[in-house]
Order: structure tokens, then C-alpha cells, then sequence
């Protein structure tokens, strides 16, 4: 059986100050609020604030400069091609792409799920998981979820690595228009399973990108949670801004 865990108070915190920093309350180059402010905001201990600022400079969000404070960054690089993201959950070459297929089956709807996908708790629903691999580790973990009416009949139901990507596949066997994609970003720490396959220590965080496929009547087709390393971001960013 599966169980929905909650996110530590930190990361939750982590989020709200991210999804401020995306919709523009604290822009790039301003300073967010200090660590007593947020605990009074908040009602959330000072270790916990601490610890959320920290997890949000390591992932690229905000930096310290001294006699500034703690500054917004802005958008994390991996965060800025999120689209990218996006639009490799439906486009991907599994037959072509480095990595490994790590379960295909139909389970039980996570609720995370459920509710996008517009079906009830105890649904089916297939579950493609692949895990992308780069210089020889663990860079990537995308689950997609379908409806398994939509689905059904298909080879993705087969555990044999797709060629050409499921939105054509989807298109050309069952007639889906796909018509836009939603997205979103947000921090967490990886379930165990997760956390294995991606070779990851405890206690190093995830950024998952839900990636939300929908037709011109906005019901989803297919959704994708796209885990990446958030310590193996960080280096990544790293390289690109020396």
C-alpha cells in the first residue's frame, strides 16, 4: 500500500518563498524577507526558516551578499527550461535516450494524481517510469501517469522502450489532440524508492516538475512528475555560469 507522506515543514516553506519568487512578489535583485520577519509570517520556528533559506540558496533561488542580506537570484537555470522539460515527457525517444525503463504497470492513482487526472482515489491508471542516465549516473526520473481507458490496447503497455514518444503514439493509435501543457515546479524530498533510484543521500532534496498534457477542453491526457537531483542542478547551474 502507498501512503501520501507530507513535506517537512522546510521544504513546505521552501515552496511558498519559490512560488513568490515565480509570480513576481520578490523579484530578481530584491532582498526577501529576514529570518525573524518570516518567522513571525510564518509561525514557523527559526531552524525551520533557516533551514528552507538554505535549501533555496543551494538550489539557485537566492544568495547571500554581505551587507545586502539574502537576495533573490531569480529563476533557477533547470527552472528557466522547464518548458524544455515539458515537452521532452511527451516527445521522448525512449528506444534513443541513455537510461532505462524501470516499471511500465497499471497501479492505483497516486492522489497527487488523481485529482488532475479528474479520477477517483481508487482508479488505475498506467505508469511508465524511466530513468534517464547522463555521464554515467542517475539525472533524471519521469513518471507518467494515463488514464487507462486512453491507454488501453497500446504498446504503452508494453515494457519494451517506446520509439517516437507518447503524444505521437497517443495521436496516431487513439485519435488524442493534445493542446497545451501545464507546469509545475516545486521542491520536496524524494520517497525512498526515488531516492534510490537516483542514487541520492538522505536528506537531498528533489525538483519536480509536474508536467500536466491536456486537450483543447483542458482534460488531461497524460501527466508527468520529472525528478532531478537538486544537488546535481546545483552543479550543473554552477558550470554554466564559470
Amino acid at each position: 500500500m502507498a501512503y501520501e507522506v507530507e513535506a517537512p515543514k522546510y521544504v513546505r516553506l521552501a515552496q511558498t518563498i519559490q512560488q513568490r519568487i515565480e509570480d513576481g512578489t520578490y523579484p530578481p535583485g530584491t532582498r526577501v524577507p529576514s529570518e525573524n520577519q518570516l518567522v513571525q509570517a510564518f509561525g514557523m520556528s527559526r531552524p525551520t526558516v533557516v533551514r528552507a533559506l538554505e535549501l533555496l540558496k543551494r538550489d539557485g533561488w537566492l544568495e547571500s551578499r554581505q551587507g545586502y542580506g539574502t537576495l533573490v537570484r531569480g529563476l533557477p537555470a533547470v527552472v528557466e527550461q522547464k518548458g524544455r522539460r515539458g515537452s521532452e515527457a511527451l516527445t521522448r525517444d525512449e528506444a534513443q535516450t541513455p537510461g532505462r525503463l524501470v516499471e511500465v504497470g497499471h497501479v492505483p492513482v497516486p492522489a497527487r494524481i488523481a485529482s488532475v487526472l479528474g479520477l477517483p482515489k481508487r482508479a488505475k491508471v498506467l505508469v511508465r517510469r524511466f530513468l534517464v542516465i547522463d555521464d554515467g549516473e542517475p539525472f533524471e526520473l519521469v513518471s507518467s501517469y494515463f488514464p487507462a481507458s486512453l491507454v488501453e490496447g497500446t504498446e504503452l503497455e508494453s515494457a519494451t522502450p517506446l520509439s517516437g514518444g507518447t503524444r505521437a503514439h497517443l495521436e496516431a493509435r487513439k485519435k488524442a489532440r493534445f493542446d497545451h501543457v501545464k507546469e509545475r515546479v516545486s521542491a520536496r524530498l524524494p520517497e525512498r524508492g526515488e531516492a534510490e533510484l537516483l542514487e541520492l543521500p538522505d536528506g537531498v532534496p528533489v525538483l519536480s516538475v509536474l508536467v500536466v498534457a491536456c486537450d483543447a477542453s483542458g482534460q488531461a491526457l497524460q501527466v508527468s512528475d520529472v525528478l532531478l537531483p537538486a544537488d546535481r542542478q546545483e552543479l550543473e547551474d554552477t558550470y554554466r555560469l564559470s
